[in-house]
């Protein structure tokens, strides 16, 4: 197996739709009224919500580095095959690619902060599980869960932010969220490599649990809920979009993942691929008709937005 099969290192997403549909003040939860208001709880709370938000996405991009580094071990002790080892790490990837988009629409709905903590227990207790996992089988499984909940908290965090600061410090609070999960994200292989020779591999799992009870007293503690406030109560969730997104991107990654083993000629690869670009295509078709699209595609009319989303797929491709 080759060896970049095993690096997918997950950077940090550059949401700028999210940005662009933040609030141009703190929300209502956090400020009274007026200007002085909103300074108050960017300089009071700001440090809180960095902290919240920077630790939990870290696990999410610690863990798309880290597993590669106890890769060989845990494929010894566990007895794996090659392409049991390497789904160890794609099924991860699969899950989270496929469902980020849901994640951060249910936080719109029914709160960031819920859904950013709902998250963080899923992907903690997915954690414990692969660290106490007794075959190759259950630990895919497993880290499968673990992309489901970093799914749910990655979009939560950059969500959370962009809520909780005005105008005038969002930037710097975004950029500094996006240099220190860079960061964490480089340190993966390094504290992957020290638990695997100190420890156990099963240690690149567990320490996750401690930074997950951090990240909840600091989130309930000192960071206020939010939400879309363009959306009321009797607003649903883009169902139909929400199964499309899923279907159509999930489809593509693991159509992308397989083509390593299987070729580009393989039926399951070409059927996969060609499931998952009908799905999106059937996906924008929705999301224009629809009164409350889970990604409203007037987003693509910002030049910055659409540029962006380009120059990373062609970064990715390169």
């Amino acid at each position: 197996m080759k060896e970049q099969h095993m690096s997918h290192i997950i950077k940090p997403p550059c949401d700028d739709g999210v940005i662009q549909m933040a609030p141009q003040h703190a929300t209502s939860e956090v400020t009274s009224s007026g200007r002085g208001a909103v300074s108050k709880a960017t300089g009071n709370i700001g440090v809180w919500v960095l902290l919240a938000t920077i630790l939990g996405s870290s696990m999410a991009f610690i863990d798309g580095t880290v597993v590669n580094v106890a890769l060989p071990v845990l494929q010894t002790e566990l007895r794996a095959t090659a392409s049991d080892v390497q789904w160890v790490v794609e099924a991860y990837s699969l899950f989270l690619a496929a469902l980020i988009l849901v994640g951060g629409s249910l936080g719109d709905h029914y709160g960031r902060r819920r859904i950013y903590a709902l998250g963080i227990v899923l992907f903690t207790l997915a954690s414990i599980l692969c660290g106490l996992a007794p075959t190759v089988i259950f630990l895919i499984v497993a880290r499968a869960f673990q992309g489901i909940g970093g799914a749910l908290l990655v979009p939560g965090s950059l969500a959370i932010i962009s809520a909780s600061f005005d105008t005038e410090h969002r930037g710097r609070a975004i950029g500094t969220w996006s240099g220190f999960t860079a960061i964490t994200s480089a340190i993966g292989p390094v504290l992957g490599g020290f638990l695997v020779q100190y420890a156990s591999w099963r240690w690149v799992f567990f320490i996750n649990a401690p930074l997950a009870i951090i990240v909840l007293l600091v989130l309930f503690w000192r960071v206020p809920e939010s939400r879309n406030e363009t959306l009321d109560e009797h607003t649903r969730l883009d169902w139909l979009g929400a199964f499309l997104a899923t279907l159509g991107l999930g489809g593509i990654v693991f159509g992308l993942i397989e083509s390593n083993d299987l070729g580009w000629s393989s039926g399951l690869v070409l059927f996969s691929l060609a499931i998952g670009v009908i799905a999106l295509l059937v996906f924008i078709f929705v999301e224009a008709r629809s009164r409350s699209p889970m990604l409203p595609l007037t987003l693509f009319r910002s030049r910055t937005f659409s540029g962006a989303n380009i120059l990373n797929v062609w970064c990715e491709m390169r």
